[in-house]
């Protein structure tokens, strides 16, 4: 089982950037990629970017140059914790959804999602 917890939506005016945020607890030892989709009202759920655990990344095309993607992998001395970020920059407000987090193992998880509104 994995659990993920996304945090750092809002609303932002175009141009402006947002970091998003997905800490992931559980058995993360066995994910096998990370990445952020997001739904607009009215549309299918998308994807935004993915990153592999060598690193790869994969972005969509309409956030390609704009968007970040990253992954960070701490140990204490009981739980391994990977915590996922975008950052995004020179958002537009086409850019408006709910952007989830998704992890992949044998089987897929989701977080809650988090708002993020962009206004013109």
């Amino acid at each position: 089982q994995v659990q993920l917890v996304e945090s750092g939506g809002g609303y932002v005016q175009a141009g402006g950037s947002l970091r998003l945020s997905c800490a992931a607890s559980g058995s993360v030892f066995s994910i096998r990629v990370m990445g952020w989709y997001r739904q607009a009202p009215g549309k299918q759920r998308e994807l935004v970017a993915s990153i592999e655990g060598d690193g790869n990344t994969n972005y969509a095309d309409s956030v390609r140059g704009r968007f970040a993607i990253s992954r960070d992998h701490t140990k204490d001395t009981v739980y391994d914790k990977d915590t996922l970020y975008l950052q995004m920059n020179s958002l537009r407000p086409d850019d408006t959804a709910v952007y989830y987090c998704h992890a992949e193992t044998k089987r897929a998880f989701w977080g809650q999602g988090t708002q993020v509104t962009v206004s013109s």
